[in-house]
C-alpha cells in the first residue's frame, strides 16, 4: 500500500475507534484477522474484534483516537495512537485517561489488517483510570 493510502487508512482507523461502532474498527481487518492487545490473548475474525473495540467503546464513551503517526519497515506497519476518554459509564470510575500506544500491523493483499499487535503501558492506564498520582 502506498504511504498516502496507509495514512488514509490510518486516519479513518483511528475515526472507527472514535465512532462508537465497534463494527466500523472490525472492517479495517480481514475476515480472520486478529487484534491483540499487549499480553492478551489475540481476538480472532470480526465478532471477536468487535467485542474488544466494544469494550473500550463501552468504558469510554466519549473516547477519541488519534492517529499520531504511521511507520512502515518492511513488510510491518506501526500505527501509533493517543487515546483519551473518561470511564463516565454507570460503575466506572469517572477518570479521565490520555494513553499513547501503538499497533503493528501486518496487512494482507487486500490491503486489510491481518494481524495487529497492540502495546500500551497498562500500569499508566490503570494508574490513570483509577485516580491515583504519578509517583
Amino acid at each position: 500500500m502506498e504511504q498516502k493510502s496507509l495514512i488514509d487508512f490510518g486516519n479513518e482507523y483511528a475515526n472507527a475507534w472514535s465512532s462508537q461502532k465497534p463494527e466500523r474498527v472490525a472492517d479495517f481487518f480481514a475476515a480472520d484477522g486478529s487484534l491483540k492487545v499487549n499480553d492478551g490473548d489475540p481476538a480472532i475474525g470480526t465478532e471477536a474484534i468487535i467485542n474488544v473495540a466494544k469494550g473500550f467503546m463501552d468504558a469510554f464513551p466519549d473516547m477519541i483516537v488519534a492517529m499520531d503517526s504511521l511507520v512502515t519497515k518492511s513488510n510491518k506497519t506501526r500505527f501509533y495512537w493517543t487515546l483519551t476518554g473518561t470511564n463516565s459509564v454507570p460503575g466506572g470510575t469517572g477518570n479521565k485517561v490520555k494513553i499513547s500506544g501503538f499497533e503493528e500491523w501486518t496487512m494482507n493483499k487486500a490491503g486489510l489488517v491481518q494481524e495487529s499487535n497492540g502495546h500500551f503501558n497498562a500500569e499508566e492506564y490503570n494508574r490513570q483510570l483509577n485516580g491515583e498520582e504519578s509517583e
